[in-house]
């Protein structure tokens, strides 16, 4: 069952995919067009296709914040329950290294 965070974390994923897809592709186009276009025309063909990119590279960056930002919250509940539940956190990570070792071992 995804959580709540993993569901935003997909989501976000999915809208910095659609947002890259959406301004390559509108700079590819004007790219194109530029290559067609002499004088003024190319030029401000050539422009419009930097600011674009430009977008993307904004997305990009929004998006790793908020990922890097979403991690770090992770990395302190993640402490926060290790400290609290020190002998739980020794159980699921000894389970988790039994089946880790069991899957291993078939190969």
């Amino acid at each position: 069952m995804a959580t709540r965070k993993q569901i935003a974390t997909q989501s976000a994923g999915d809208a910095l995919i659609e947002d890259l897809k959406s301004s390559l592709d509108q700079a590819e186009k004007l790219l194109r067009e530029a290559a067609d276009a002499t004088g003024e025309k190319a030029a401000d063909l050539r422009t419009r296709a930097l600011q674009a990119l430009d977008q993307g590279r904004e997305a990009l960056s929004e998006t790793q914040a908020n990922l890097v930002e979403q991690g770090r919250k992770v990395v302190h509940d993640t402490d926060e329950y290790v400290q609290a539940n020190p002998w739980k956190a020794v159980g699921i990570a000894g389970v988790a290294g039994l089946l880790l070792g069991a899957l291993l071992s078939r190969r």
